[in-house]
């Protein structure tokens, strides 16, 4: 009796990293729903009230001062190795690497550009917003302060919102956002939010960010995933035109003609017209049977006289030219049965 082997945890994994034969139907694209349009709104109204209480100078600015006087890096010294290795996880470089390396094995496996252009779609998305406000904003750093208590907006600086912690929300969010199933996008959620929000107060600590520029880049980072969904259809118009641009530089590339199609045995008479009686030539047309049957070379008569082509017997169906005789033969059949005998 045979008897299947049960698949171990191993299989199973291993199972999954074969490429899939086809792309799967079930792929979800998050859609622009109501909860996520009020999450958008309320995201906007933190991020503009955070740029506020710091344009105005309020206890944000000063709360602060606070924390840079506290020095973080000071009083716990001995985490100083693990903060330089974790805020790793917000530099643009070593995440889009490892991130786009990831999608592109899902691309590959699904048949779909969807991953990868979503990550390019989310990247711009960040350098445009992320950087027109660092530059727009210009607030200088806890290590270039020159005023104590203000808000140091305009003065050249890049460093509001924080661009590590956008990042971290950015380049982890989309883990969950392109996760499989909603299980798998809650805890992925979870975790980008508490990996950005980490790398965040690392900034705090190495004393590179103001505690108000981490509120702002999270928030800034949460914008860019919320807005994601409007730009769905551009991802899909883009995957459609860059699969078809494939698929014409493959036929380009090994396009040569057909083959013809195999020459189907004559199985009509052929038509002939007759040449005009007033010596003008008028080339014999054949009627063509089949489309892809080859033309043949004018045949050359022998020397001596010959009947009009009207006078001559017209074309049998098994395409025999020549006149009967009484002595020819047909072809496959015995000389005794097909010839009478004659007295010796």
């Amino acid at each position: 009796m045979r008897t299947e082997r049960n698949l171990t945890r191993l299989d199973r994994v291993f199972a999954r990293l074969d490429r899939e034969p086809e792309r799967p139907a079930h792929i979800d694209v998050p859609k622009m729903s109501r909860h996520r349009v009020v999450l958008f709104a309320a995201t906007l109204a933190f991020y503009l009230a955070i740029v506020w209480l710091v344009v105005t100078t309020s206890w944000l600015v000063r709360f602060d001062w606070q924390v840079m006087f506290f020095r973080p890096y000071q009083q716990w010294a001995g985490i100083h190795w693990f903060v330089d290795y974790y805020v790793v996880l917000g530099q643009r470089g070593p995440t889009a690497v490892m991130v786009a390396a990831w999608l592109g094995w899902r691309s590959w496996r699904q048949h779909t550009l969807r991953p990868l252009l979503t990550l390019g779609t989310l990247l711009l998305l960040l350098n445009i917003t992320v950087g027109a406000a660092k530059l727009g904003m210009g607030r200088l750093g806890p290590h270039y302060a020159t005023v104590i208590g203000s808000n140091e907006m305009g003065l050249g600086g890049d460093i509001f919102p924080s661009g590590h912690t956008a990042n971290a929300v950015v380049t982890w969010g989309i883990l969950a956002y392109l996760a499989s199933t909603p299980a798998a996008r809650r805890w992925l959620s979870a975790a980008s939010a508490v990996t950005s929000l980490g790398v965040g107060l690392a900034t705090v600590y190495l004393g590179t960010h103001w505690l108000s520029d981490v509120l702002l880049g999270w928030a800034a980072g949460l914008l860019v995933l919320l807005a994601l969904p409007w730009c769905e259809p551009l991802i899909a118009l883009a995957e459609t035109r860059i699969f078809d641009l494939r698929d014409r530089w493959r036929a380009r590339r090994g396009g040569t003609a057909p083959a013809p199609a195999p020459t189907s045995p004559v199985t009509a008479p052929v038509l002939l017209k007759p040449r005009a009686s007033s010596g003008e030539e008028v080339p014999a047309a054949r009627e063509t049977v089949g489309a892809s049957r080859s033309a043949r070379p004018p045949a050359h008569l022998a020397p001596g006289p010959h009947t009009t082509r009207s006078e001559r017997t017209p074309v049998t169906p098994i395409g025999s030219r020549r006149p009967p005789h009484p002595d020819r033969v047909a072809r496959g059949t015995s000389t005794a049965t097909a010839r009478p005998a004659t007295g010796g």
